[in-house]
């Protein structure tokens, strides 16, 4: 398994910016597996969306946006999103013969001989002269630590280990995060717990009205901004808010999202403040997000001194040669097509620059 193979271009993951790039890459003329290849760990098409929970249904998805070339219509609100996104994406992989390769772990990457860069994979080594990534950030799941933690006798679970809320009939659950997913659960929850406890860092705010193109290009600058100065990104989400629709108000107002500040400490039977109020819980539900999931590209030494990777458009600052594509700014539906379409235009010019001239 450490035949050497050479191409362009590699495209880490296949989700939604994954297959953007690549699309761009078939329209600006490249062929699949000659001049690119897609690299996907996941077992299937869908990106991290076959892993959601059944009872995320598509009608309560956040902003799915469709990917460029092929609209998605008439679909069942009603219906699980991972089953609608999966065969949405298993459509446009065979639509514009994508011919990802999966399943297929990337686990590192490094700098090559003659200015390539070296991709070491559980299907071999390919080298290549540019790279996309757009690994997301679902494989790395934040999961904060408190004192006590170890101690409590009940069950912590992420987000991402989420599958419904019949699992916690009778249960007191205590949910951590103030993002989409925590008030998602939590309106789950209520029905079948025996009792329900939301807690964030920061106030939640939820946002009244429509959601512009004004809007979304201040949001998008605010992280964008992070990124150009090399610090952690923060999602779109956290600069927008929450929307306030039928269901956030329902919930309000029935005290289901009836929000606490963050705990000081975790005790064996529930959380507990510094002025000693305390509240008994069976299980802690983390709502507490995800990470950039960039442990690949340790070796190429991409990190800036506040922690992030500098960002110029999708082009790292420290490797012209690596874009960062659902990543920072680009880390929605909308935010990954465009960051698909910059990543193969820079990559092009890139390209075309190593090229020697004609004699």
């Amino acid at each position: 398994m450490n035949e050497l193979r050479e191409v362009e271009v590699v495209v880490v993951g296949a989700g939604q910016a994954g297959l953007a790039g690549a699309y761009h890459m078939r329209r600006a003329g490249f062929e699949p597996d000659r001049d690119f290849v897609v690299l996907d760990h996941s077992p299937a098409p869908g990106g991290a969306w076959q892993f959601r929970w059944p009872s995320l249904t598509y009608g309560k998805v956040h902003g799915m946006h469709a990917l460029p070339g092929m609209e998605l219509t008439g679909v069942d609100p009603a219906r699980p999103s991972a089953e609608v996104i999966g065969a949405y994406f298993d459509r446009y992989e065979h639509a514009f013969d994508l011919r990802v390769r999966r399943p297929v772990e990337v686990r590192a990457v490094r700098e090559g001989d003659g200015g390539r860069l070296l991709v070491e994979t559980s299907d071999g080594i390919w080298s290549t002269r540019a790279l996309i990534n757009a690994t997301g950030t679902w494989d790395q799941p934040f999961w904060p630590r408190y004192p006590g933690q170890e101690t409590f006798r009940g069950r912590q679970l992420h987000t991402a280990q989420y599958a419904g809320p019949e699992e916690f009939a009778g249960k007191r659950v205590v949910v951590v995060g103030g993002g989409a997913s925590g008030t998602q659960h939590l309106l789950e929850l209520a029905p079948y717990a025996a009792a329900t406890t939301w807690v964030t860092r920061r106030p939640p705010v939820f946002r009244e009205g429509p959601f512009d193109e004004d809007a979304g290009r201040a949001a998008v600058a605010l992280v964008e901004q992070r990124v150009r100065e090399g610090l952690p990104p923060r999602s779109v989400v956290s600069v927008t808010g929450l929307p306030l629709n039928d269901a956030i108000r329902r919930g309000l107002a029935d005290g289901v999202l009836e929000r606490r500040p963050m705990f000081d400490r975790i005790t064996p039977d529930g959380v507990e403040w510094r002025d000693g109020s305390r509240v008994d819980a069976d299980v802690i539900l983390w709502a507490t997000g995800f990470r950039a999931a960039l442990g690949h590209l340790a070796p190429l030494r991409l990190r800036a001194p506040g922690g992030g990777i500098r960002m110029e458009g999708t082009r790292t600052v420290a490797d012209p040669r690596i874009h960062l594509v659902g990543y920072g700014p680009s880390a929605s539906t909308i935010g990954a097509n465009r960051a698909g379409r910059a990543a193969v235009r820079d990559i092009r010019r890139l390209l075309a620059e190593d090229r020697p001239a004609a004699a």
